[in-house]
This record gives structure tokens, sequence and C-alpha cells, in this order.
């Protein structure tokens, strides 16, 4: 039963979520809460393994998600279920895309799509931040407490923005360094 509940759960993203594999994340955490595979803490670690692992996000996510819950066979099917949708959508999409590209509708539904891809990634960020930056629920009366906030995590969330902005280091160089610092400084304890 687990192995059907994967994979209808990431066929659902492969299907519906547009924008890219972090535009997917708050579906992914959406529906991986509806049927209770993993708290949000698990999802924190699950999009920081996602972005610091080679390949798409959504991907990596899949097969995380279903090795923690079902083992390989989890991992292969939740990691199915996402790519199917995806490859059975791209083969038609660039077929008739070819043959209508220069329409209004299509170029008016590009130009939707685009901002609201944008919005997906902003939800993604306040999502993930609820379970790393602060201690319970952002929307809590707490928020004024200093203690409500995870410092170092928000001192490292600063850090890795002024790092890509400014001099723009590259990720893979920041996710590093912020991984050594959080090794060196032990876990935030």
């Amino acid at each position: 039963m687990i192995y059907l509940i994967l994979f209808g759960v990431f066929f659902k993203v492969g299907l519906f979520a547009f924008g890219g594999g972090n535009a997917m994340l708050p579906l992914i955490y959406q529906s991986v809460q509806e049927v209770g595979i993993m708290s949000g803490t698990e999802f924190s670690d699950l999009v920081a393994l996602s972005q610091v692992t080679p390949g798409p996000v959504a991907v990596n996510a899949a097969t995380y998600v279903g090795l923690e819950t079902a083992g390989v066979p989890g991992a292969i099917i939740a990691t199915i279920g996402v790519c199917l949708p995806c490859f059975a959508i791209m083969l038609i999409v660039i077929h008739m895309l070819n043959r209508f590209k220069e329409n209004r509708y299509v170029q008016g539904a590009l130009a939707g799509i685009r901002p609201a891809a944008i919005g997906l990634i902003a939800a993604a960020v306040v999502f993930i931040a609820e379970g790393v930056l602060v201690k319970g629920s952002m929307v809590s009366a707490q928020m004024a407490d200093p203690s409500y906030y995870n410092v170092v995590p928000i001192c490292i969330f600063a850090v890795s923005i002024v790092l890509i902005c400014i001099p723009k280091v590259k990720p893979i160089w920041v996710m590093l360094l912020m991984g050594f610092a959080g090794a060196m400084i032990g876990g935030f304890s």
C-alpha cells in the first residue's frame, strides 16, 4: 500500500508542479504532510540534501522520501512517479509548441506561468524557513521574543545570501562552506 501512496503522491507532484524543482517544494511539502510521511524538520533535511546532491531537486526529493519511507523499492517507485508525468507532458509540449509558438494565447499562458513559478519558489522559502529559522510556527504570537529564533541558522542564511549576491560566490562553494561551518558549530546545539 505504501508503494501506491508514494507513486500517487509523486505522480501528482510531477503532474501539477511547474517551475522546476524548487517550485515543486511547496507541493511536495503539502503532499507528504497530507499522507503523514514526514515531519517539517525531516522535510528541511530533505531540502538540504536535495540541494547539495547532483541532479534535479524534485527527483532527489522523491528518491529521498521513497527511501526513508519504504527503502530502495520506495525510492525507485517515488522517482518513477515524479518523472513519468514530466516525461509524457514534455513529449506532447515539444510537439505542440513548434506548431503554436507564435500563438498569442500560448505566449499569454507562458507570461502567466513565469511569475507564478517565482511565487511558488517564494512559498518554498517560507515553508523551509519555518522549519529552520524559527522555533514553532511563523504565525505564532511569540515572534517578538528573541528566543523564538534559531540565531545560528539565521546567521548562516544571511551570510549565504551575502556571498551569493555581493561577491557572487558559486552556490556549491557556499553550500560546502556553510556545511563546514555547521559541522564546526556542532549542529547548532
